[in-house]
């Protein structure tokens, strides 16, 4: 083994990864279209089948995106009626996230089809290799949060200095 390997072999996987990423997305988005939903409108709807009542910043921040973006795609599902935006009673600016009994409907469809993905393919899988899957994906996640961490004090020291 060269030393070399080792870092060749990163790259190789890490853009595995990449790749078996976007066959996964491109593979749900195109299931989801089947029942007239996007991705971004199924993560919202399946959050809100756990979380209920939360507000945008809340599911914004749950999903990883801004503000901004979760507010467009809110106008948009509040309007196909599926989701509802309540006033909260401690500050009548700010809503609360609701399902409609359609909103709900459709996140159990969809929560339907992606077990049915599951079940297809990762399913098939061992119970020991999702095991030893998760646990790399696990360690996986970790390096990169430190790294993230990392960046981050890094940036915080060069704008202290």
């Amino acid at each position: 083994m060269t030393d070399d390997e080792p870092n060749e072999r990163a790259i190789r996987v890490w853009f595995r990864l990449l790749r078996l990423q976007s066959r996964i997305q491109s593979t749900v988005a195109e299931h989801l279209r089947a029942i007239d939903l996007s991705v971004p409108q199924c993560d919202v709807l399946t959050t809100l089948t756990e979380a209920e009542g939360i507000s945008q910043q809340e599911l914004a921040q749950r999903l990883y995106v801004t503000k901004g973006n979760i507010s467009g795609l809110l106008d948009r599902l509040e309007r196909a009626a599926l989701v509802e935006r309540r006033s909260t009673a401690v500050d009548r600016r700010q809503y609360a996230i609701y399902l409609t009994a359609a909103g709900r409907a459709a996140a159990d469809q969809a929560i339907a089809v992606q077990h049915e993905l599951i079940a297809a393919t990762f399913g098939k899988l061992t119970t020991n290799d999702l095991a030893a899957f998760e646990a790399l994906l696990i360690a996986a996640r970790d390096q990169v949060r430190a790294y993230r961490e990392r960046e981050k004090a890094g940036r915080a020291r060069v704008a202290s200095g």
